[in-house]
């Protein structure tokens, strides 16, 4: 089976699509990593937000979204399936959202330990490590390119 990348708004991702995003969110941060957070925090809603999720048949398997912050984009939400870990979703995820953002300047906060992850498409850390609902993050930025 082939993995497709759905790049869209949340007014056009379909009710199923957008319950399994919002769904694996859940189970990823708030389960699995014992983070109870607002994750619907309004922004998926935004006109600008483009949401960029990875299907397999009508399974999805991994999401992230960017958001327009004004001068900049940022990236977050970067999830992939715990059973569908080690096959390079996540390089696909940021691949296509590094092709949204352009040229553009980009800011996401990392897991401290995927600060290597993110180096490879440009990204530095930012500032200091700072603690997100219990789990170490560091906020990271591309330049304009």
């Amino acid at each position: 089976m082939s993995v497709r990348v759905l790049t869209t708004t949340v007014d056009d991702l379909d009710a199923r699509t957008a319950y399994a995003v919002w769904r694996l969110r859940q189970d990823v941060f708030v389960v699995e990593q014992d983070c109870p957070y607002p994750d619907l925090d309004g922004r998926d809603l935004e006109p600008a937000t483009r949401h960029v999720v990875l299907l397999e048949d009508d399974t999805v398997l991994g999401t992230l979204r960017v958001l327009d912050d004004g001068g900049w984009a940022r990236i977050g939400r970067v999830v992939v399936a715990r059973s569908a870990r080690g096959r390079g979703l996540a390089a696909m995820l940021m691949d296509e959202a590094m092709a949204l953002c352009g040229d553009r300047e980009v800011r996401l906060d990392a897991q401290t330990p995927l600060t290597g992850f993110y180096a490879g498409y440009g990204f530095a850390v930012a500032g200091p490590e700072f603690d997100e609902d219990g789990i170490m993050h560091v906020p990271m930025r591309r330049a304009r390119a």
